[in-house]
């Protein structure tokens, strides 16, 4: 066999899986966080993409003939990996808001840390949540699911075919609605003891003026907060869980939309 002796189409096609997997695993969550240095995310693109070729690829006719069209090529891969990235951003985006709703309630908005996606500053108690919610989430297979849905976008959208349509632009406008309510949801059992504790507070406040309850209150309201975020765990198992189910359909309604 001739090593030098090559099929420029096989060349293209795996050029075509290798530009769908990086795109689309650098704009992901795990993947393609700036925890990871580059060369660990192009190593993991190229190995990807090597292993998946032979099952899942694009025919090498497929690849454009001029640069401007590459270029456009691109763009809507772009635009790909970007609208499969919210479908998981959503739920740690909630996580998050909702942690920034307990850290509030319970006092800790003063207390921040740096968010590893973002690099934004963050409440601690939303930041520990978000890293709660992503053991969680590995724990039950998410990542394959994340997998799945790229394995997925080969038969549902060729290279730089997507489209965006009102049914596209619903369905994001849809998840975002989803995660505020998903928020409230994880905050709400915190919320609602929190609320109670400020109410007795406030009761024992006007029966006996002579208490500090503003000094007295910063600690029951930590340890109230804290018993039941331990509580909140089960909750949130089950919130990701649901998640993760919901996410395979979620990725291909987008995907058959815009495609």
């Amino acid at each position: 066999m001739d090593i030098f002796v090559f099929d420029p189409a096989h060349v293209f096609s795996f050029l075509l899986t290798l530009m769908r997997i990086s795109l689309v695993l650098f704009l992901m969550p795990f993947y393609g966080g700036e925890q990871l240095p580059a060369t660990v995310k192009g190593a993991l693109c190229v190995v990807l993409a090597w292993a998946l070729w032979p099952q899942l690829s694009f025919p090498g006719e497929m690849m454009p003939k001029s640069m401007w069209l590459i270029a456009l090529m691109l763009v809507g891969e772009v635009i790909l990996g970007l609208c499969l990235m919210l479908v998981v951003r959503v739920l740690f985006a909630a996580v998050q808001t909702g942690g920034q709703i307990i850290g509030f309630q319970m006092g800790f908005s003063m207390i921040n840390v740096i968010d590893p996606l973002t690099g934004q500053q963050v409440v601690i108690t939303s930041h520990f949540l978000y890293m709660t919610t992503l053991l969680t989430f590995l724990a039950l297979d998410g990542h394959l699911y994340l997998l799945r849905g790229l394995a997925d976008s080969f038969a549902l959208v060729p290279p730089g075919g997507i489209l965006i349509t009102p049914a596209l632009h619903g369905g994001l406008m849809e998840l975002a609605a989803d995660m505020f309510l998903l928020a409230v949801r994880i905050a709400a059992p915190v919320m609602a003891a929190l609320f109670l504790v400020d109410l007795a507070l406030a009761l024992v406040g006007r029966a006996a003026p002579q208490m500090h309850v503003l000094i007295l209150g910063f600690p029951i309201k930590i340890a109230v907060g804290f018993f039941f975020l331990g509580i909140l765990f089960t909750t949130l198992a089950r919130h990701v869980g649901d998640f993760i189910i919901d996410m395979g359909p979620t990725f291909q309604g987008l995907m058959q939309a815009a495609g």
